[in-house]
């Protein structure tokens, strides 16, 4: 055991340390930088928080919320006709159920059931029922129970379809109403499209509640001086959502929500990421996070429920502390207010999901605030959830099918590519590299006609980029130094294999692995398996990245920049014109480099996407996260990039559409027919480069 563990590079051990080229903990860089990001994010906030110690800060804090939120998401959307019309009902003991069906867009509808009380006297207080994220929507057997208690108990309840669930399902598999996806992901695959034009899911889903607020207020049967909005798990967060913008709630209930700020202490990267509409774009930077979203509610009544189990059986690990600091922080600002009353805090041990308990919570509470009721509900009245097809308000289960509703992605696919003037550095959030970058060299060896370096480059704060340089033992410096980016990073190391062979032609090859990928792949965070595990990709990274200002393409941009800086200072590279040779996903940081570095000579791209507006028009798109930038398309788009870096020669190998599939050579010529500089081959060739001239 001792021999094996004194064996081992880098341990220390006995006398001192094994002699071995000095690796670093790669996992650990692009993790720590986030910690870094996050931290700036934690401590601003809480500067600005700490400052609301009176009524009139607090207002300032409330608009400033509100506006920045709506410039987060997108921009608040235009009010358009209603056009509701109830299209069937069914009566039970106590309540009747109207189906409704209603237009929070043009064309985009939305099905809701509305349960209204058959005995007491209007008007009724109202609730606006939130789903969580099941796949059947308004007809979940939990939510149905809540909905039928509430109006038993005296409230106007409309439950909707959220966009994505139950007759809204937009992916569907073989019965409409079923998604081939789930509930988060029909959120988030529209979602990410929509990021590149500077839209986002969360504006689609506020939106479809304030327009389900006008339909509730408006409705004869309901006091618009007392509305409430509840919901559990999605639908508490867009509870919280709606009760930034919306002054009409009078009080509001919000049931195992995502209630963690992304940028918290103890920040365990990639962070508290989800599905599309729970994720702002750019909110690190500023201070704003997802507790901001219920200040603009202070002081009217909020009651925050949350399962102690989410902790590590839904949410990550700072679920349960994150929430209860940031609960306490918002107390504070009602206790400033003179309401510490309206606002509370429960938890049940139970798992995620809107059990008995909390149910009879929620009557307690908004019996409390919207109907002076004392006395705590001790039992739910007698409640029985309907089969899904009884709450159809179309005759298929499906607005796209029966009403042929708009879809979020057919209402982004009508958008066009904008030519707004921008900074590429300020878009993709680059770090120039200082001009004293260099190269460490890590180790050394050699193969027949090779000598090999294990090299090092530094990139940003706490990241360093590792790489091989292989360099022919004969000097031809009209031969050039070739950059080879791959997604799966610097794996053709072996003699005889690419790198070697095409040292051994005269060129000098780097290859290095970039933030993500390959060595810097993220080690595991802290927290349940489960979690972690589904956390620890490209993905959950790609968003935390967004969310705290610094986009994961941005970043391997910067790690390209600071790679080329750094072999341009090497004096035995000295001459030699530098080329990137790019392949997949890694060719779209390739183009945002050279058109950044004109150093750049030449580009060679193997079987990289055409441009982003190829994803914007595929439904099944297929593209790694890490490269998406919002608000891309109001700006620019790969070829058009690609015209810019001209006169440099650009050659574009076996190009994909947005599916992944590979595009016939004319359909390449025809996206690319603006740029002069480009010559399109069929196949994604993977040497072919070594006929570039830079």
């Amino acid at each position: 055991m001792t021999a094996a563990i004194a064996a081992f590079p880098g341990v220390v051990h006995g006398q001192g340390a094994v002699p071995a080229a000095n690796y670093r903990s790669y996992s650990r860089c692009l993790p720590d930088y986030l910690r870094i990001l996050a931290q700036r994010a934690y401590n601003l906030r809480n500067q600005e928080i700490a400052k609301l110690t009176t009524t009139a800060a607090i207002r300032d804090r409330q608009r400033w919320v509100r506006k920045t939120f709506w410039k987060l998401v997108g921009g608040t959307p235009e009010r358009t006709p209603l056009n509701a019309r109830t299209v069937g009902s069914f009566e039970r003991e106590g309540y009747r159920i109207e189906k409704v069906v209603y237009e929070s867009q043009p064309r985009f509808f939305v099905p809701a059931n509305l349960y209204v009380p058959t005995s007491g006297r209007p008007p009724f207080p109202g609730v606006l029922f939130q789903m969580g994220h099941a796949t059947d929507g308004k007809a979940y057997d939990l939510y149905q129970r809540c909905c039928q208690g509430l109006a038993k108990l005296g409230y106007v309840v409309l439950a909707f379809d959220p966009m994505g669930q139950g007759e809204r399902t937009y992916y569907p598999a073989e019965e409409p109403f079923r998604t081939r996806l789930n509930a988060d992901e029909e959120h988030t695959a529209p979602g990410r499209q929509m990021l590149l034009f500077g839209d986002t899911s969360t504006r689609m889903q506020v939106w479809d509640g304030i327009r389900s607020l006008d339909y509730l207020a408006s409705h004869p049967m309901v006091d618009g001086s007392r509305l409430a909005s509840t919901g559990q798990s999605g639908g508490g967060t867009t509870t919280m959502l709606l009760a930034c913008v919306d002054d009409r709630l009078a009080a509001a209930a919000i049931v195992c929500p995502n209630t963690e700020n992304v940028a918290c202490a103890n920040f365990n990267p990639p962070g508290s990421t989800d599905d599309a509409e729970q994720n702002f774009i750019g909110s690190g930077p500023i201070g704003f996070d997802r507790w901001d979203l219920l200040y603009p509610l202070a002081p009217k009544p909020l009651l925050v429920l949350v399962s102690d189990k989410d902790f590590f059986g839904t949410y990550s690990s700072n679920y349960i502390t994150s929430g209860w600091e940031e609960f306490q922080k918002l107390r504070k600002i009602y206790e400033t207010m003179g309401r510490g009353d309206r606002i509370s805090w429960n938890s049940t041990p139970l798992p995620h999901g809107l059990a008995y308990a909390m149910r009879l919570q929620i009557y307690s509470w908004l019996g409390r605030w919207l109907k002076g009721e004392a006395r705590a509900v001790e039992e739910e009245p007698q409640v029985s959830p309907e089969p899904e097809t009884t709450l159809f308000v179309t005759a298929s289960g499906s607005v796209v099918q029966s009403l042929q509703s708009e879809t979020p992605f057919s209402l982004n696919k009508k958008r066009e590519v904008g030519a707004i003037p921008v900074k590429l550095e300020e878009l993709l959030g680059v770090e120039r590299p200082a001009s004293a970058v260099r190269a460490a060299t890590l180790g050394r060896t050699r193969f027949r006609r090779t000598e090999i370096e294990a090299i090092e480059v530094p990139s940003a704060p706490r990241v360093w980029i590792p790489a091989w340089l292989f360099r022919p033992k004969e000097t031809d410096r009209s031969k050039p130094v070739v950059v080879v980016l791959e997604p799966a990073a610097r794996g053709q190391w072996h003699e005889g294999e690419t790198y070697d062979r095409v040292a051994t032609a005269g060129c000098v090859v780097c290859a290095p692995d970039l933030r993500g990928a390959g060595d810097l792949t993220p080690e595991f965070s802290r927290g349940a398996a489960r979690y972690a595990r589904s956390h620890n990709s490209e993905e959950e990274y790609a968003w935390a990245s967004l969310i705290l200002g610094k986009p994961l393409l941005g970043q391997r941009v910067t790690d390209i920049l600071a790679l080329v800086q750094a072999l341009r200072a090497r004096v035995d590279l000295a001459g030699r014109p530098l080329i990137l040779a790019a392949k997949g996903m890694m060719t779209v940081p390739a183009i945002f480099a050279a058109s950044l570095e004109t150093s750049i000579g030449a580009l060679h791209l193997a079987g990289g996407l055409i441009s982003f507006r190829a994803l914007v028009d595929a439904e099944n798109y297929v593209h790694p996260f890490g490269n998406f930038v919002t608000n891309l398309l109001n700006h620019t788009d790969l070829p058009r990039l690609v015209a810019g870096i001209a006169p440099r020669q650009v050659v574009i190998a076996g190009g994909v559409d947005g599916s992944a599939k590979r595009m016939e050579t004319s359909d390449v010529r025809r996206a690319y027919q603006e740029a002069g500089n480009v010559e399109v081959l069929d196949e994604a060739s993977w040497d072919s480069w070594q006929a570039l001239k830079a």
